[in-house]
């Protein structure tokens, strides 16, 4: 069976996130989304918070599990028994962090654990979950970035409804 991880911090969870669920689970027989819990920065939503709402975005994808994790993704990894690991990409600028964070991993994990890249669709390139919060700071409408039931949550956040 071929298994990947998702890792990411998703707060919040956005459709360009989504797109890329999708596409990994048409790939793998078994996909883990996991929620970083990073302490150098603070969320919006707890990873509590985090895990279920990714539960609820991907209850309708079978071979998709949520989880949680601190620490390094290669020692998260090892722990699961899986070897690939998932990653979004939109832009030339994500592919150089992107990279650079794959090529760390691949050594210190002594070539265990790979990268595989899928690129964003077109139509969430722009998406950025520190610019649906922005937009949604200032009240504004967030719909054709996150699910409506997302955005009551990031809205109730601000104190908005």
């Amino acid at each position: 069976m071929k298994a990947a991880i998702y890792p990411g911090s998703f707060d919040p969870v956005t459709y360009g996130h989504l797109d890329v669920i999708h596409r990994a689970a048409e790939i793998f027989d078994e996909l883990t989304v996991s929620v970083l819990n990073n302490q150098l920065k603070t969320p919006l939503f707890s990873v509590e918070e985090r895990v279920k709402i990714l539960e609820k975005a991907t209850e309708n994808i079978p071979n998709v599990k949520v989880d949680s994790f601190s620490g390094l993704l290669i020692d998260y990894a090892k722990k699961k028994g899986v070897h690939v690991a998932i990653r979004g990409l939109r832009a030339i600028t994500d592919f150089e962090y992107e990279l650079q964070i794959a090529q760390t991993n691949k050594l210190l994990s002594k070539g265990e654990l790979d990268t595989v890249f899928l690129t964003t669709s077109l139509e969430y390139a722009y998406l950025s979950s520190s610019s649906v919060k922005e937009i949604a700071s200032f009240h504004g409408d967030i719909s054709m970035c996150v699910p409506e039931f997302v955005a009551q949550l990031i809205f109730e956040k601000y104190g908005h409804r």
